[in-house]
């Protein structure tokens, strides 16, 4: 009989790693081709791992809740042939062999991470000098700026393959030092381990009654949590507000919308409509679709506009439209009902969440008038959109202003101030908000 090693597959673009969740086969089960072997999740996605072959599983190399690197091996199958193990001798690799693989997917989990790998080049010799065992440069940089010594980082216990120490397995012992012996330089990682210990500390002093109900986080929702805390700490947040007046847009869309699904099966809200008025404004003020890394600031060619989306169970999750600028309105119409539809019923690919480069936050779908959403890394805005309401208004008229009742909603745009300013940040808003009110009654799609 011969062995076959199941590898964790690469996942799409900057999807580095991923969570045991659940062994959907235990070891002496029998297993087909394309039988889930095992589920698991990435930052945002959950997903199944199926067998390419037929056989039957002998070994499990990860545990429940442990975290495997794109290209690990994850679990050995006996499959019929000869050979004793030919399989895993070609597809696994030992520490030295899998360093370029594992540093490009722990980089990947950090923005900026280019300059971080220059630095880690000029100084990781000083840690980790003498020892046999293996650390990713990502790995030695951060021991580095946390004042970690080689005997230190050498005592701490990996949940890598062969025991091998992961940026989350240092993190995870920088949150337990009573005290931190490195001084920060700014670099994002240090960050996080400080806003782990801070949240430690308040766990612990916190107290509850008897009949207080405790409630530990999911995965997704300290993810959330940890995503939040440190796009606030990376990007001083402004936030500009617009009120528009979309009478005309909601008359056209009641108008159409019937005739629209029963041509194209395809039921149109608001959500693709404010989509294709923020891809329009981004073209006139492409400034907004950057990022920043570091002193730079990297302009996107593409217009990938992320969309948050309320899951059943109260978390939060963002599927990217990958290049808007090239789609009709109509398909914008097509990849956000596909998108929410998935989402919903957890059918989403880890690539699905991935590249975007704007987010766009419908509130007014929770009847909220306005808010001040906190920007998703790595990205410098997002635009909150609130309910729309019947007001009574003034309406210039060629025969002089009257009051009349029309359908107004407020657009919240939150921006990073160290790349966009006050005027960048308001033409922009108000743009998008110029867009809706214009909209042409007569306009067929």
């Amino acid at each position: 009989m011969a062995r076959y090693s199941l590898l964790l597959p690469a996942m799409g673009e900057s999807v580095s790693e991923a969570t045991i969740v659940n062994w959907v086969k235990q070891p002496g089960d029998l297993v087909g081709i394309d039988d889930t072997v095992v589920e698991i999740a990435t930052d945002k996605v959950d997903s199944e791992v199926p067998s390419p072959v037929a056989g039957k599983l002998i070994e499990q190399r990860f545990e429940k809740d442990q975290i495997a690197q794109v290209g690990d091996v994850i679990a050995i199958l006996e499959i019929e042939g000869e050979g004793e193990d030919d399989t895993l001798e070609n597809s696994a690799v030992s520490g030295e062999e899998q360093a370029p693989a594992e540093v490009a997917a722990e980089a990947t989990a950090i923005p900026g991470i280019e300059q971080l790998e220059n630095e880690t080049k000029a100084h990781q010799h000083h840690t980790v000098e003498n020892t046999n065992r293996f650390y990713s440069p990502l790995v030695k940089n951060i021991a580095y700026e946390e004042g970690i010594s080689s005997e230190e980082l050498d005592g701490i216990r990996g949940s890598g393959l062969d025991g091998r120490v992961t940026k989350q397995d240092l993190l995870d012992y920088l949150a337990k030092k009573p005290t931190s012996t490195g001084q920060s330089v700014g670099q994002e990682q240090p960050r996080v381990a400080t806003d782990e210990k801070i949240i430690s500390a308040a766990r612990t002093a916190a107290s509850v009654s008897g009949k207080d109900e405790i409630i530990e986080m999911d995965r997704m929702r300290r993810l959330i949590a940890e995503h939040m805390v440190h796009s606030v700490q990376t990007a001083p947040h402004v936030c500009s507000f617009v009120e528009a007046d979309v009478t005309n847009l909601v008359n056209w869309r009641n108008k159409v919308k019937d005739s629209i699904l029963k041509r194209e099966n395809e039921k149109l809200t608001f959500t693709p409509i404010f989509i294709e008025a923020v891809v329009k404004a981004i073209k006139d003020f492409p400034m907004i679709n950057i990022s920043v890394n570091g002193t730079q600031i990297i302009k996107k060619h593409d217009i990938n506009i992320g969309m948050a989306t309320a899951l059943p169970n109260g978390n939060l999750i963002v599927p990217v439209i990958k290049n808007a600028k090239d789609l009709s309105l109509l398909g914008i119409t097509r990849s956000v009902n596909d998108l929410a539809a998935r989402a919903r019923s957890n059918k989403l690919k880890p690539d699905d969440t991935q590249g975007g480069t704007f987010t766009l936050t419908n509130i007014g779908s929770f009847g909220n008038v306005m808010g001040t959403p906190i920007i998703n890394q790595p990205q410098v805005a997002i635009l909150a959109v609130g309910t729309i309401t019947k007001k009574p208004a003034v309406i210039e008229t060629e025969f002089g202003d009257v009051i009349g009742i029309r359908h107004m909603m407020f657009l919240s745009l939150s921006y990073d101030h160290r790349v966009v300013d006050g005027a960048l940040g308001g033409m922009f808003v108000r743009r998008v908000a110029d867009y809706l009110e214009k909209w042409d009654m007569e306009r067929t799609i």
